[in-house]
C-alpha cells in the first residue's frame, strides 16, 4: 500500500470527528427505535472510518525516536522531555558560540601580532581576513618600534 499524504489522514480524522459528533446529537435526541436503528447506522459508519484512518495512518512516515517511548513507558511526561532536549541543545549552542568567540578573538589577536611582528606582511593578513570573509576586521594601524621610538 502506498503510503498516504498527512492531508489524506486528516480528512479521515475530521470523518470521524464527524461521525462522532453525528453519534452524540442521535443520542441526545434519542426518540425510540428509529433512532436505534440511525444509532446502528451511525456506529457501523463510525467504525468504518475509524478502520479507514488506522489503515492509512499506518503508512504514514514517523519517526518516534526510542527515548520519548522509554520515557512515556516510564510513567513520564514527554514534554518534559521535549524541555530538557531543549534546554541541552541551548547550553550546547552557547558552549559552541563561545568557542567561536574565542577563535575569533583568537584569530584576531594573532593577525596584530603578525603584523606587529613583520609590518610587511600587513597586506597579506589584510587579505587572508578579506578572503575568509573577514574584510571589516582588518588589523588596525600599528606602530611599529625601533630602536626605543614610535614610528
Amino acid at each position: 500500500m502506498a503510503p498516504k499524504s498527512t492531508d489524506t489522514v486528516d480528512d479521515q480524522i475530521k470523518d470521524v470527528i464527524q461521525d462522532l459528533f453525528q453519534i452524540q446529537v442521535a443520542t441526545h435526541n434519542y426518540a425510540g427505535p428509529q433512532t436505534q436503528q440511525e444509532l446502528v447506522h451511525l456506529i457501523t459508519q463510525l467504525t468504518g472510518s475509524l478502520s479507514t484512518l488506522s489503515n492509512h495512518a499506518s503508512t504514514l512516515p514517523t519517526h518516534i525516536p526510542p527515548e520519548i517511548v522509554e520515557y512515556v513507558d516510564d510513567g513520564r511526561n514527554p514534554d518534559i522531555y521535549t524541555r530538557e532536549f531543549v534546554e541541552l541543545v541551548q547550553k550546547a549552542n552557547q558552549y559552541l558560540k563561545g568557542k567561536g568567540e574565542a577563535f575569533a578573538g583568537f584569530r584576531d589577536a594573532l593577525a596584530e601580532e603578525m603584523v606587529r611582528a613583520w609590518p610587511e606582511m600587513k597586506t597579506d593578513v589584510d587579505s587572508v581576513l578579506h578572503d575568509k570573509g573577514l574584510g571589516e576586521n582588518k588589523v588596525p594601524e600599528t606602530t611599529v618600534q625601533t630602536n626605543g621610538t614610535t614610528s
